[in-house]
């Protein structure tokens, strides 16, 4: 693991509460791991600086001019072409270059997902990468979830990749020694599902260097039944939001409790995008200055744990 300080940049243009609650998230997060992290700010000096000044603390900060913002509504792809002075595009380039040890962003995540495989790359056998979720367990703890949104469309080897990343994640990122695996289904039984669901139970049944469980249904997302979730990117995302929906209906009806508090995305600051050669970390576009602390955070977890290098050996079974 490495102990040496880490350098964690920050898109400071990207999200829909800029440059306020970002700037203000580095602040508190240098203010409490600035022996651990130096954050480099990503975006328009001619905006950072003034509002680092009022804070008195544009000394804490390397910034990097980067004038051009890709908006929310920008075509991904498009956007990163044609904006080259972007903080997302700069940011992407610092960290191929490792000039920075991980990029977090509460930008356009089509353009965060598109930098995260063309700038830096997929890891060296990963087919598609993918982004996760934890979704929190009533009597404590908390399960994976993945993918969420970045494959809707995949063949059954995608599917089994998903659990060698997510149980790597688990086990070298957050510390949990034999996470199990659960391919999202229908029913239980073997043989339920569509085309591939069933396809897909029968690679992770066969593979014997994983600790697969078999079928889940959605409600067990909640249980301590497995510990990874593994679907794709369609139905992972339709769950996602409809948790989601739920916690926003439980606040608006002031019927919040310690576990439904638990799922406010402040607290998890941002998902990790797993599979490519380097840390980043998408975070959500109202991301408020406490999340953007927590992104940043769970940036410095995921460097230090060597994930992304270590990997390769995962994939290959060791």
């Amino acid at each position: 693991m490495n102990s040496s300080k880490l350098r964690i940049g920050l898109d400071v243009s990207g999200g829909d509460k800029v440059p306020g609650c970002n700037l203000e998230g580095a602040m508190s997060a240098v203010q409490q791991y600035g022996n651990r992290f130096d954050v480099v700010l990503f975006g328009d000096r001619n905006i950072i600086i003034p509002f680092l000044d009022q804070k008195g603390n544009s000394h804490e900060f390397e910034i990097v001019h980067a004038p051009e913002v890709v908006e929310m509504g920008d075509h991904p792809v498009k956007a990163l072409q044609s904006k080259a002075q972007s903080s997302i595009r700069v940011g992407f380039e610092w960290l191929k270059t490792g000039k920075i040890d991980a990029f977090a962003s509460a930008g356009n995540s089509g353009a965060v997902l598109v930098g995260s495989t063309s700038i830096v790359g997929n890891a060296d056998g990963v087919l598609r990468p993918c982004i996760a979720t934890f979704i929190p367990r009533p009597m404590g703890g908390q399960n994976l979830l993945l993918d969420i949104g970045l494959n809707v469309d995949c063949k059954p080897e995608h599917l089994q990749q998903f659990a060698y990343i997510g149980t790597h994640f688990l086990n070298r990122v957050h510390g949990n020694p034999s996470p199990q695996v659960g391919l999202l289904n229908i029913g239980h039984e073997a043989g339920k599902g569509n085309q591939l669901a069933r396809a897909a139970f029968d690679r992770l049944a066969t593979d014997e260097t994983l600790p697969f469980i078999g079928n889940v249904e959605s409600r067990d997302i909640f249980t301590d039944r497995c510990d990874v979730f593994v679907t794709d990117g369609f139905t992972g995302n339709m769950l996602l939001k409809q948790a989601e929906a739920v916690y926003r209906v439980m606040l608006k009806r002031n019927l919040m409790d310690e576990y439904f508090a638990r799922f406010n995305y402040e607290d998890y600051g941002g998902t990790p995008v797993l599979g490519i050669n380097k840390t980043v970390i998408l975070g959500h576009g109202i991301s408020s200055s406490k999340a953007i602390h927590n992104m940043l955070v769970e940036a410095e977890r995921m460097s230090r744990s060597n994930f992304c290098d270590t990997l390769n050996r995962t994939l290959h079974h060791g």
